[in-house]
């Protein structure tokens, strides 16, 4: 491997970092997503009415059924996301690292 030049290699580190956090976040609106769906699926199968449109609001109850169904969805995938944070915590090190030598560098060749 050749020694690259350290602010491409900071970019890309950067990007990498940029990616982990995207599929962190699109994990979570994806527990969301699906919570959301269990809760609206579940009130409407407990109301068993005729009208269902009739039951527009989301109350309390539906919020705490959803916040229920947001902590067992995300307690499933707890591996993933736990994997994920170590990567964002390491690639943040990293990051501050490079950063550090590039400052380093550049007060050198100032003086």
């Amino acid at each position: 491997m050749s020694a690259a030049c350290p602010q491409n290699l900071l970019a890309r580190m950067e990007a990498g970092r940029r990616e982990t956090a995207h599929h962190l976040d699109r994990i979570q609106r994806q527990i969301e997503a699906r919570a959301e769906r269990l809760t609206v699926t579940q009130k409407a199968k407990a109301s068993n009415r005729s009208h269902k449109r009739t039951s527009a609001r989301w109350t309390r109850s539906d919020e705490m059924l959803f916040q229920s169904h947001v902590e067992t969805l995300a307690f499933k995938r707890r591996a993933e996301i736990e994997a994920l944070v170590r990567k964002l915590e390491r690639q943040d090190r990293a990051i501050a690292i490079v950063r550090l030598k590039l400052d380093m560098v550049s007060l050198r060749r100032a003086a």
